[in-house]
């Protein structure tokens, strides 16, 4: 018979960034299975899609995929194939062959890419280079030197696996986070959780909270990974178009109801800036943004009301 019901949950570094799973759950020992669960399904989806890791499959694809088609298996041949499909309705603004400039850079060692090294690799992205068999589910790259990465799109799938798992073992109250990607399971027991979206330059400070039930919310953001160098800030999303970090704007969240999308979608209204990027938003009746320009100032979609 439980005892009394509670949160349980916990805190770990994985993916390089926090992952963060704490559910409402009348058995502790229950909650605690169910919470190892969704880190052991996490750390799963980092073996098969991290570039950092030799042996997982994307780094396989990236290292012969130029010679010959790689096969991806089912789930990863998905999300290459989404992240695809989002390229095109960004048109290009959101590109996973980002990763043959990405690279070069290293934030923890504020280590960049010169100009001749990113107008050469500039040209191996472009989501065209890549040719998916959604039949055998392969992938092959059209150009030498061309590379993915999921970084923009891996930890929405993470958190939302995560909740669908939850679901399946019947919790109706959760929280999934993964660096900047969150998806709720239902509302916080009776009341709304409220997100935070932090302020880009204060550290610490929260500059909108956002009431929410049973949604996903991402914020990309140029505060993530980055260094600041004579007045330049480098961060780590870039521009396909150019191959150097976007510009104009500090912060975009995107709201609705897949994590996945939310996730791409966060970087995408990023890469676009305010207007293009809200005009995105307003043709996808499901969701919603909030950016934070640089000079600081507030944008919203339509869908929704400022506080």
């Amino acid at each position: 018979m439980p005892v009394s019901a509670e949160w349980i949950g916990d805190d770990r570094p994985l993916m390089g960034t926090e992952v963060s799973v704490w559910l409402w759950h009348d058995d502790a020992e229950t909650g605690r299975a169910y919470v190892d669960a969704v880190f052991a399904e996490a750390e799963r989806i980092n073996q098969l899609m991290s570039t950092y890791i030799e042996d997982s499959r994307i780094s396989l694809i990236n290292r012969e995929a130029a010679r010959r088609p790689v096969a991806a298996g089912e789930e990863l041949f998905m999300l290459i194939q989404r992240s695809h499909d989002i390229s095109v309705l960004t048109r290009g603004a959101f590109d996973i062959t980002y990763d043959s400039v990405g690279q070069h850079y290293d934030f923890r060692t504020r280590q960049r890419p010169d100009a001749d090294t990113v107008a050469m690799e500039k040209q191996r992205i472009g989501y065209r280079l890549i040719e998916l068999d959604e039949a055998a589910e392969t992938v092959r790259y059209l150009a030498a030197g061309v590379r993915i990465n999921l970084g923009g799109i891996a930890k929405g799938y993470v958190v939302e696996r995560g909740v669908d798992m939850l679901k399946e073992r019947g919790v109706e109250h959760a929280i999934v986070t993964a660096g900047g990607d969150s998806r709720l399971l239902g509302d916080r027991r009776g009341k709304p959780w409220g997100i935070g979206i932090r302020d880009p330059r204060e550290d610490g400070e929260v500059a909108i909270s956002v009431p929410l039930s049973d949604e996903a919310i991402s914020t990309s953001g140029d505060y993530e990974r980055y260094f600041d160098e004579e007045g330049v800030r480098y961060h780590h999303i870039l521009a396909p178009s150019t191959g150097e970090p976007a510009e104009g704007v500090h912060s975009a969240t995107v709201i609705g109801p897949d994590a996945v999308m939310t996730d791409a979608l966060s970087t995408s209204v990023f890469v676009m800036g305010v207007d293009r990027g809200l005009r995105l938003i307003a043709s996808l009746p499901d969701y919603e943004s909030i950016v934070i320009d640089a000079e600081g100032e507030i944008f919203y979609s339509d869908g929704l009301t400022p506080p």
